[in-house]
């Protein structure tokens, strides 16, 4: 029997590889829902293609035009969930891979509908994860992260007790700058910042890694994923990005994951469990040399200058709706970078500022009971940092 599959952030980069698993079984699956902003082109070529019962489509112009063009087509073209939730067939599996706080909303409301959530959006965990475990408890859906770095820990830790767990380690590239002059970051362009030298992900991601501000996302993760207090998690510069995650145990004994740089072989092992043989997924190489066990490892201490939002992650747990605050406040930040309205260098000297506003505690200390609660904090955040920037501006 073919198992239902859902893609939340179909378009991007983990929709992509996705589909790139399932067209190689296809007999093993059916689309159930896929979800995207604008791309047109690609929406439709994937309407056609894979043939999926529902498409939820959040830019409303795009929404439009699709809708028009599949009029008479067996597919249901939405714009929002909001009451829809009686077309959703129950997914055998989602994988919930829309960027920033906006796949929060819809990846809850398919935890609902899903047997198992399979997560890339990190967002969502550090915004509303209490939210999401309880949902996902009422609904008894299984939850798994598949970030490379995630899903490495997950699978470190199993079969081992997190009290054993003296410290966890998370890699980080160093993305394009690592060995850049410190004094020349202020002028790097964001056409610079999104060449990532190992990973090929999309803008926003791109622009994180390059801050670090990527890995300090993680760090809220991971803290909140595996119920690991903070303080034994720590960020190291692994420049060749095969080794995913460190785990050190009290027995004085490490464990690491490494495998090759590719979104695919996480994926493929959250979807198929352990029923896995990677060769049916990614290209052999060529030259026996090239293999991966003939490079060196690498592994750095991260540089408070190069990387100043390091220092955040003395206050990332400061209260219960921090995460939140930054979260927002950096989504806002990359945004303004990308359109060049801010210096790659800022983005720390901005957090801070949001951190040190007056009414940052009284946001910060409220404890979000709801998802509409946790938009309000988001709120708070994104107004300031635009104020922030436009009173510099000015």
């Amino acid at each position: 029997m073919k198992k239902n599959i859902s893609i939340l952030g179909s378009t991007g980069s983990i929709g992509l590889n996705t589909f790139k698993i399932l067209s190689k079984k296809k007999i093993f699956f059916k689309i159930n829902i896929l979800a995207a902003n604008k791309n047109y082109n690609l929406i439709c070529k994937q309407i056609i293609k894979f043939k999926p019962k529902v498409f939820i489509i959040n830019n409303y112009a795009t929404y439009l035009k699709v809708k028009k063009k599949f009029k008479n087509k067996n597919v249901r073209i939405i714009n929002k969930l909001e009451g829809q939730k009686n077309y959703f067939k129950k997914s055998d599996i989602t994988i919930a891979a829309i960027p920033g706080i906006a796949g929060l909303k819809p990846t809850i409301e398919l935890i609902k509908k899903s047997k198992k959530i399979l997560i890339a959006n990190k967002e969502s965990i550090i915004c509303g994860w209490d939210l999401i475990k309880r949902v996902a408890s009422k609904n008894n859906t299984t939850i798994i992260p598949i970030d490379s770095e995630h899903f490495s820990i997950m699978k470190l830790l199993e079969k081992q007790k997190t009290k054993d767990v003296k410290k966890i380690y998370l890699t980080a590239s160093g993305g394009p700058f690592l060995d850049y002059k410190i004094a020349k970051l202020k002028k790097v362009k964001p056409q610079q910042a999104i060449k990532h030298p190992r990973w090929k992900m999309g803008k926003k991601i791109s622009i994180d890694s390059a801050t670090l501000m990527n890995k300090m996302l993680e760090v809220i993760e991971a803290h909140k994923l595996f119920s690991i207090d903070l303080k034994k998690i720590d960020i190291v510069i692994h420049p060749e990005s095969l080794v995913h995650a460190i785990i050190e145990f009290k027995n004085g004994l490490y464990k690491f994951i490494y495998h090759e740089t590719t979104m695919l072989i996480p994926l493929a092992n959250a979807i198929f469990d352990k029923d896995v043989d990677i060769k049916d997924y990614l290209k052999p190489k060529r030259n026996s040399k090239s293999s991966i066990f003939f490079k060196s490892l690498n592994f750095l201490q991260v540089e408070e200058k190069r990387f100043p939002i390091i220092k955040l992650k003395n206050r990332v747990n400061e209260y219960i709706s921090t995460p939140i605050i930054i979260n927002a406040a950096n989504e806002i930040l990359v945004d303004q970078y990308l359109k060049e309205k801010i210096s790659f260098d800022t983005f720390y000297k901005y957090l801070l500022k949001v951190l040190n506003d007056r009414n940052y505690r009284k946001y910060a200390i409220k404890e979000p009971k709801n998802i509409n609660q946790i938009f309000q904090v988001d709120k708070w955040s994104r107004n300031t940092v635009y104020k922030k920037i436009n009173y510099k501006n000015a």
